[in-house]
This record gives C-alpha cells, sequence and structure tokens, in this order.
C-alpha cells in the first residue's frame, strides 16, 4: 500500500471516528432527555396522548386530604367553584382549593428511588398527610407523603398504592393542605362606620359588683333571679351642631369632645375582623369564649344606602394568645377574632363609661 493509499484510509477512519463520537453523543442527550421526562420531568395529572406528548394537564372534581390534623373534603358545584363537602354554606376561599388542584395536576418529581428500604424508613407507616383526587375523566389518583427529606423542604411519595417507587417532590402541596378550614373562610365585610355614617351609638358593659339586680331572698338563699349580666354606660346620639360638623349627645350632655369618645369614632372607622375561629358552634364552644355573659355589646345605627341600618357587636372572652377577643356579629352565632387594637377604648368604656 503506498503511502497515498495510507494516508486516505487514515483520513477516512478519522471521519468514521468523528461521526461516531457523534452519534453516541446524539444517542446520549436522548437518553437523558427521555429518562429527566421519564423521573423529573414527570407529572401526576398529565396524561400521554396518542401522539406520545404530554396532553394538557387534567382537572379535578373532588380532593379529600387528610394533613395530619384534619380530614377536609372539597368538590365542585355547578358553577365551577370549590365548596367545603361538610358544609355546602360555608363561606368558602377557594383559593387554596383550586391552588391544591393546580399543583396537583402539574407536580413533578425531583427525584425516584426504588423502593429497596421498609416503609418505615421514608415513613409511610405514619404518614405526614394523605390525598385523594377525583379527575374530570373519572379517574382517582392517591397520594401518601411520608417523612421529609433531610433538608426538610421535601417529601417522601408514594402513589395510587404503588409501594415499588418512591418519589421526591416539593413540600408545596402540603403547605396548603396545613391551612386550617377557618383560615379559608370569606370574613364578613364590617360597614363604613366613619363618624359622617353614624347616627346613634350604645354600648353596654358588665354590671359593677355589688350594684342592683342581686338582691335575692334570706342570707344563704340563691338569689330569686340572676343578676342582668349587662348594663348600658353609654347612649349617645349623634346632632348636627353650628360651626361643628358633629355633635354627640348622652342625654343632655354635650360629650363632643370627651377623648374616650373620640377614641371609640376613630376606631369604629377602621374596625376589621381578623378570622374565623368556628362557624357553627356549639353551646359549649360559645360559653368557652365567653358568649354565655359578653364583656361588651355595641349596637351602631348608621346610614348606609339612603337607609338607617344596625350593626350589633357582642365581645366576649381574651383570645388565649392576649392578641384580641372573640366577637360575634348580629344575630349569628359564628364566632370571629378582633385585634385588642380595634377594642381598646370600646373595652374600657364598657368598664368605666365615658366618665373613667
Amino acid at each position: 500500500m503506498t503511502w497515498k493509499e495510507k494516508r486516505i484510509v487514515t483520513i477516512l477512519l478519522s471521519i468514521i471516528t468523528v461521526l461516531f463520537a457523534a452519534l453516541l453523543i446524539v444517542l446520549g442527550f436522548r437518553y437523558r432527555a427521555a429518562r429527566e421526562a421519564a423521573v423529573g420531568g414527570a407529572t401526576i395529572g398529565a396524561a400521554p396522548s396518542s401522539s406520545g406528548k404530554d396532553a394538557a394537564p387534567q382537572s379535578y372534581t373532588a380532593i379529600t386530604y387528610d394533613n395530619g390534623s384534619a380530614t377536609l373534603s372539597f368538590a365542585l358545584d355547578e358553577q365551577g367553584a370549590w365548596i367545603w363537602a361538610d358544609d355546602p354554606d360555608f363561606p368558602l376561599d377557594d383559593l387554596t382549593v383550586a391552588s391544591i388542584a393546580s399543583e396537583l395536576s402539574s407536580l413533578h418529581f425531583q427525584q425516584t428511588l426504588p423502593a429497596g428500604e421498609s416503609m418505615e424508613t421514608y415513613g409511610f407507616t405514619t404518614p405526614s398527610a394523605t390525598l385523594s383526587a377525583t379527575s374530570s375523566r373519572g379517574s382517582t389518583q392517591t397520594l401518601v407523603f411520608g417523612k421529609t427529606t433531610t433538608d426538610g423542604d421535601s417529601y417522601y411519595l408514594q402513589m395510587n398504592g404503588d409501594e415499588s417507587t418512591v418519589y421526591i417532590v416539593a413540600d408545596t402541596l402540603c403547605k396548603y393542605m396545613s391551612t386550617p378550614i377557618y383560615n379559608m373562610c370569606v370574613l364578613p365585610r364590617l360597614p363604613e362606620l366613619s363618624e359622617a355614617s353614624l347616627l346613634a351609638l350604645s354600648l353596654q358593659g358588665p354590671v359593677p359588683a355589688g350594684t342592683g339586680g342581686e338582691e335575692g331572698g334570706e342570707e344563704g338563699e340563691e338569689p330569686a333571679e340572676p343578676p342582668e349580666p349587662l348594663m348600658t354606660v353609654l347612649s349617645a346620639r349623634r346632632a348636627e351642631g353650628e360651626g361643628q360638623s358633629t355633635l354627640w349627645f348622652q342625654e343632655n350632655n354635650n360629650v363632643t369632645s370627651n377623648q374616650l369618645l373620640q377614641d371609640l369614632l376613630k376606631d369604629l372607622s377602621h374596625m376589621t375582623l381578623l378570622r374565623c375561629v368556628d362557624y357553627r358552634p356549639s353551646e359549649d364552644a360559645e360559653e368557652i369564649c365567653g358568649f354565655d355573659a359578653p364583656s361588651a355589646v355595641l349596637t351602631a345605627g348608621y346610614s348606609a344606602g339612603g337607609s338607617e341600618q344596625t350593626l350589633t357587636l357582642s365581645v366576649g372572652a381574651q383570645l388565649p394568645d392576649g392578641s384580641g377577643r372573640y366577637v360575634q356579629l348580629g344575630d349569628s352565632s359564628t364566632i370571629y377574632s378582633m385585634s385588642t387594637d380595634d377594642l381598646d377604648p370600646l373595652m374600657y368604656i364598657a368598664a368605666n363609661g365615658l366618665s373613667g
């Protein structure tokens, strides 16, 4: 073989080697992409189509989960809004449930592990949470969350009763599921109680010890009737005055400049509810929250939309952490909470009156 022939053979072998290496690289990329799609990029809600590509994530019509503290069930109503299955009349802010459905339909697995170790290793013998979701296609997905990973940002997961595979997923779903049901309650908006809209104020507070209502029978006997739990400590009406936009009178006394009254009027203008505590409380719950003998009852007459309306606010016991008090609105038994800052002047006047 001449040197020219050897040179041609060498060049051809080099070309073949380069092409073979390129083929290996391409196959390696395709294998890695396929592996990521099958493992790291797989989603719960997506289903393969006839073309081999993932179809759009499916929607869900019912979701039930146990977050370790409570079991909650939700369903879509005819209008496409989520409702709490245990109490369809509950005023549900369905943002949390909708977020769970959205996260579930596109949940990515961070890692897939063969379940070579015992279920106890991953925490599946005592799950952190469980979830069952029914899709619009009629299929049901079940998820069992074990313990958190070492970094605490992810959970071990098993799906649909398959104990041969363990997934690692972000903690997003578990965070959504940890939201208490009463934190999903749409709070009623209190009416505008600015000084311009207020017409009259009445405030009742506890009867001071040793005053009326305690007379009974002979010494040692129980009183014939229980004492009145509340007495009126403030009854003020608004009037228009010359040279001054608003005047407030208690009986015939002008109390407009009373600082306690002004503090109360200021707080009423921005008073808000913090959260729902109990939507349908039992009698025991109402008693625990102090509504068997309220600490104060405020009745505010105000003008709205050209008509006179009334707001009644009953104030119960303090919250355990002292940050506020339990309150009820009107005739509703639902218990809410309100901050101490919003109630300070009201509670002071209820206990001491305007002259306190």
